[in-house]
């Protein structure tokens, strides 16, 4: 399934942004290359975007633009960015990345750990969302876990896509590092599917807006 597009035109009369602004963005590296999209059409050749991404992106730069520069927001955006993440258990609830009950249905699984990489944080995040909407239960939750902590980090630069399927009852969950078209066979039932892009756009942005609470800790600062 494809994402939905946005006519350049169109979102620039949605966003209120200028011409300018989107390319300087572009420059900067704010907003990856790979989502100006060039299409043909009746009219001729005309630059499409990834319709949630791009909102959800520019919503992000508008409200962090006063308080940083759009170097350290490039910095933000990049994904090797989540690499220096690490925070630790208290820091999951306080900030509302996660509720208690995900927390809780985690310990069961990883009963020591102390501090969470962006991997461990990706993973809580989707795994929160799917208990929160119903689509899975804690029993399943092993799994999840084990394949986004497994793979998650090989696609944070790609257009990736999480399928929580199921046959006969049972549960499997498929990464895919591009979000293209799948087909299953008549006896796989598609619980739900995440894009990961965007589950990592949120998490960062939820991150970055709760950094005004407190430092959180970085990997580089215990070097």
């Amino acid at each position: 399934m494809e994402d939905e597009l946005i006519a350049k035109k169109d979102l620039l009369e949605i966003t209120g942004i200028s011409y300018g602004q989107l390319y300087r963005w572009k420059r900067k590296q704010l907003i990856p290359e790979s989502w100006f999209i060039r299409k043909s059409t009746f009219t001729g050749q005309e630059t499409f975007f990834p319709k949630e991404k791009m909102l959800k992106r520019i919503q992000a730069i508008s409200e962090m633009k006063d308080t940083l520069s759009l170097d350290e927001l490039a910095e933000r955006f990049s994904p090797q960015s989540v690499n220096k993440i690490v925070l630790a258990e208290h820091d999951l609830l306080d900030r509302n990345i996660v509720s208690s009950m995900t927390l809780h249905v985690y310990r069961k699984i990883e009963p020591d750990q102390q501090r969470f990489q962006f991997e461990d944080l990706l993973a809580l995040f989707i795994l929160d969302r799917m208990l929160k909407n119903g689509s899975m239960n804690s029993d399943e939750a092993k799994d999840l876990l084990g394949a986004l902590k497994a793979h998650s980090h090989k696609v944070y630069d790609k257009n990736s896509c999480l399928y929580f399927v199921r046959k006969m009852g049972v549960p499997a969950f498929l990464l895919l590092a591009e979000n293209v078209d799948i087909y299953f066979d008549n006896g796989i039932k598609v619980i739900d599917k995440m894009l990961l892009s965007s589950c990592i756009e949120a998490l960062k942005v939820l991150i970055d807006r709760n950094q005004a609470e407190g430092p959180l800790d970085r990997s580089d600062q215990n070097e």
